[in-house]
């Protein structure tokens, strides 16, 4: 199983959702954060006085997925989260041991 983090833009979200169920991946924790890469932020105007906005609001969606469907999954998430320009995100993978439903002990794949 793989955990996928995808940090993408805001406004992206729903194509996200959207591309995500098409494809049958119905689980995933959505988490509303803010940070920068080299966007590295942006200046505005409050007031008459210039401040510096360097934490700019985005969006994490977290889900796990059995191996087999990584590729398809990694694909509908950043094709849908792009826009090409600087600031659409990152993508992380990371590799999960063990998954356990909570209701029912399901444990595993079958837990997803």
């Amino acid at each position: 199983m793989k955990k996928i983090e995808a940090i993408i833009q805001p406004f992206k979200l729903e194509e996200v959702k959207e591309a995500l169920k098409a494809i049958g991946v119905d689980g995933m924790t959505i988490t509303e954060v803010r940070g920068h890469g080299r966007q590295k932020g942006h200046k505005e105007i409050y007031r008459g006085q210039e401040y510096t906005v360097d934490l700019l609001p985005k969006v994490k969606v977290e889900m796990v997925v059995p191996a087999a469907r990584l590729d398809e999954t990694l694909k509908a998430v950043s094709t849908a989260a792009r826009t090409g320009k600087i600031g659409d995100g990152k993508i992380f993978v990371y590799e999960v041991a063990q998954a356990i439903r909570i209701r029912n002990d399901d444990r595993g794949e079958s837990a997803l």
